[in-house]
């Protein structure tokens, strides 16, 4: 019998079973953390092999007699160039190699934007109103961004197949204050879907009121499968964007952060080259280049893209384990009771989980009272609002194998409280 389908009496009657479930859990004293998608030390473990890459009796010159220890290169070494395009699905000449950062190379684009517009745009704090659109849920720092500039963020609904392209298509051809829309395309940030081959092509065929729009496509986890038999696949943005003749529409982000290590990586932008000799005009002022002995260690670590896909097979072996275990948990303990509602990605690193309306933040508040830290409820959507306090990301790579099954009963435990309290009240 699922709750729903309770009278009050049984909903009480089932309430006083879990609730000494949970006080009984709670009483454990423990104290784990599932609220941000990082790494566990495992992860970090396979790639320090790289800390040895480049020792004082190496030559560190690059390819192009480049000596890595000085000043210069602009763009980044073409050694790293080479292994982010390949990561990135791009060609060698439509990238630029950054810092450790691809969170701080999209903030850099938006302040570029402010203070000194796109390709000979009015700036953007010149003007009256600038509004973004994001899919939600979403990445709460890329939110975050926006609303630090004090930018307009608008919700747009995701759907199994990306954002919901007509909302799309309407707000950017109507709206010339609509400059931007913030996408994780593949294996989003946190449902785990990946953009259909159709909504790509929409995204591709936008006809913007503003000249300056441009997509910031953040493709964080672009080789972060779980499976190798199971794998999802995506159209590459900037080839669409130049079929439709768009082709200065993107912006395209990656890094190494969840390859490597996350605040040592490299990161990169990739555009078209009207873009990309914009930006880098701007950035003669801002750096003479970044850390080119970083960009030789990752290069030389990996010697190819094949050895960066058979690195992250070991990702995969060691966090795909969690995700079953948790998805597992979920299945168990919720599946039949008609209360919520999850996603089960084949890559990434969250899973996107829907209460019913109204428990999200009694869930998380539940959870950490019993010592788990979860992700604050309503993070996923701009400025901390969600409009059906009903979604929870959750995070399964950080903690240890025992520690997450731990982590997965108290969850499921609070669910189970905070649902049945909810329908109480109406019961």
């Amino acid at each position: 019998m699922t709750y729903r389908e309770m009278t009050r009496e049984q909903l009480i009657k089932e309430r006083e079973g879990v609730n000494a479930k949970y006080e009984e859990l709670k009483a454990m004293g423990l104290k784990l953390d599932m609220s941000r998608g990082k790494p566990n030390t495992e992860q970090l473990d396979i790639s320090m092999e790289m800390i040895d890459t480049l020792s004082r009796s190496h030559k560190l010159v690059g390819e192009q007699g480049v000596d890595c220890r000085n000043y210069g290169v602009l763009d980044g070494i073409i050694e790293a160039k080479r292994l982010l395009s390949a990561m990135i699905e791009c060609p060698v000449e439509n990238i630029i190699i950054y810092g450790n950062s691809s969170l701080n190379v999209m903030y850099d684009t938006v302040a570029r934007s402010m203070t000194h517009g796109v390709m000979g745009s009015t700036p953007w704090a010149k003007l009256d109103k600038v509004k973004f659109l994001c899919p939600v849920p979403g990445y709460d720092r890329h939110f975050a961004i926006t609303e630090f500039f004090g930018i307009e963020m608008i919700n747009i609904p995701m759907t199994n197949a990306g954002p919901d392209m007509d909302m799309v298509e309407e707000l950017v051809s109507n709206d010339a204050a609509v400059k931007g829309i913030w996408c994780v395309p593949k294996y989003s940030n946190p449902s785990g879907i990946t953009y259909s081959d159709e909504t790509v092509r929409r995204f591709a065929r936008l006809k913007p009121a503003a000249e300056d729009f441009r997509i910031y496509w953040d493709n964080a986890y672009c080789i972060h499968h779980l499976y190798e038999d199971r794998q999802d696949h995506i159209l590459e943005i900037l080839e669409e964007c130049a079929k439709a003749g768009n082709p200065d529409m993107v912006f395209k982000f990656c890094s190494t952060s969840k390859v490597t290590f996350p605040g040592s990586g490299i990161a990169a932008i990739s555009a078209s080259k009207a873009n990309l000799e914009f930006i880098k005009k701007q950035m003669t002022v801002q750096t003479i280049g970044h850390d080119k002995l970083n960009q030789l260690r990752h290069a030389r670590f990996f010697g190819s893209f094949e050895g960066m896909l058979e690195h992250m097979k070991k990702h995969a072996a060691i966090i795909r384990p969690k995700f079953e275990a948790v998805l597992g948990t979920l299945d168990k303990e919720l599946g039949e009771l008609d209360i919520a509602a999850w996603t089960k990605p084949n890559g990434g690193y969250f899973i996107s989980f829907d209460t019913i309306d109204g428990c999200a933040k009694k869930v998380v508040s539940l959870c950490k009272d019993a010592g788990v830290i979860m992700t604050a409820a309503g993070a996923t959507y701009p400025y901390g609002k969600d409009p059906h306090d009903s979604n929870i990301r959750i995070a399964p790579t950080y903690p240890s194998t025992e520690e997450l099954k731990q982590a997965c009963e108290i969850f499921v435990t609070c669910v189970k409280l905070a649902t049945i309290d909810k329908l109480l009240e109406t019961a």
